[in-house]
């Protein structure tokens, strides 16, 4: 199959090209940070740099998986740190920067992992009755702590661009400690960094400024999920957070906002909601990316009708490396394996997928 007329392309919202800050991008697929849990002992092996150099374009975004900021900050042994290959030069990377926190099972010494809060995490129970997951109890961080977690975001940023990264992605959503300060369900601190909307977003705002200064507003974006509530961590008014933050973000000029749509309240499918990201996206500045349940028609009709600028695709660019040339022809799209998400396999559910001309 050949590619289509470039007159053709252009009547595709999704194929459009796109200047995200000093970045020319020839379309606005990107693809999503996902938790692969394929590197061993925190070490990037060889076949991440064969899965990224996979789904690699010309004029391409991609997002890496969760990139621990300290050896405090890792949820499992399989995330990874820093790694940057010239498999992918012609595409933008911005490694996604996270601090796990209560999430997490590794701490070293066996201390207990850090939140805005002492409250831990109810175990996760399957349908069965059994027990799936048990959380550590978390440890509430001491407010002269706190300066020590923005500068590991900060130094983090630095080592990622020495590295050779086009930038970074802080994550400030789906649970982790950034989004845990910012939820007041799950923030029940009475110090500067609770108690009010302002103080709840000051943890956050901290670090943007932080790795902001380090190497430039321009090279940093920032990934939140206001209406989620993953692991416990939802918040009354996502609608208020939401416009706060557009507005705070946009004081900063930031390379881009990424949020993950309403729908997407929980880990899992997506879900009916009568709640909209249209005025985030209006109250924000900048690029604005939207994530969460998109298939090739709604990514069309968010850029088409100016929801969104670019739009994040998790699951469906994991089982189609070549995502963007199959949107392009139209084509028939591999199905995801969700079993094979989380293993460990170097290979399996992770660079087997076929492109497009391996398939008979």
């Amino acid at each position: 199959m050949g590619n289509i007329a470039e007159e053709e392309k252009q009547q595709i919202p999704l194929l459009t090209p796109y200047k995200l800050g000093d970045f020319q991008l020839s379309h606005r697929i990107v693809l999503a940070p996902l938790t692969r849990q394929r590197s061993y002992d925190y070490i990037p092996q060889q076949h991440a740099a064969l899965y990224y150099s996979q789904r690699a374009t010309k004029g391409g975004l991609l997002l890496t998986e969760g990139t621990g900021v300290s050896d405090t900050a890792q949820g499992s042994c399989f995330n990874y740190l820093l790694t940057r290959s010239s498999a992918y030069e012609a595409s933008c990377i911005l490694p996604g920067f996270e601090q796990t926190s209560k999430l997490r099972h590794f701490q070293p010494n066996g201390e207990a992992p850090i939140s805005s809060t002492d409250r831990g995490l109810t175990p996760l129970i399957l349908p069965d009755g059994a027990v799936a997951a048990q959380f550590s109890p978390p440890r509430r961080l001491r407010t002269e702590e706190i300066p020590q977690i923005v500068k590991d975001f900060r130094l983090a940023a630095r080592n990622a661009v020495k590295a050779g990264f086009d930038g970074v992605e802080i994550h400030g959503g789906h649970g982790f400690l950034i989004d845990q300060f910012m939820k007041d369900l799950v923030n029940d601190r009475t110090d500067e960094y609770g108690g009010s909307l302002q103080n709840w977003c000051r943890f956050a705002l901290d670090v943007v400024e932080a790795v902001s200064n380090e190497i430039g507003a321009k090279r940093v974006g920032i990934r939140l999920s206001p209406y989620a509530n993953y692991m416990e961590s939802g918040d009354s008014n996502p609608g208020a957070l939401s416009l706060y933050m557009a507005e705070a973000l946009s004081q900063c000029g930031l390379l881009y906002c990424h949020v993950v749509e309403p729908r997407m309240k929980t880990i899992g499918d997506k879900s009916e909601t009568q709640h909209s990201l249209v005025p985030m996206r209006n109250r924000f500045k900048g690029t604005f990316i939207v994530a969460g349940g998109y298939d090739r028609e709604g990514g069309n009709e968010a850029v088409g009708e100016n929801r969104a600028d670019l739009v994040v695709y998790g699951r469906l660019f994991l089982a189609n490396p070549d995502l963007p040339r199959r949107f392009e022809l139209n084509a028939p799209l591999n199905k995801y394996v969700r079993e094979t998400f989380y293993t460990s396999d170097p290979v399996v559910g992770y660079t087997d997928y076929p492109f497009l001309d391996e398939i008979a």
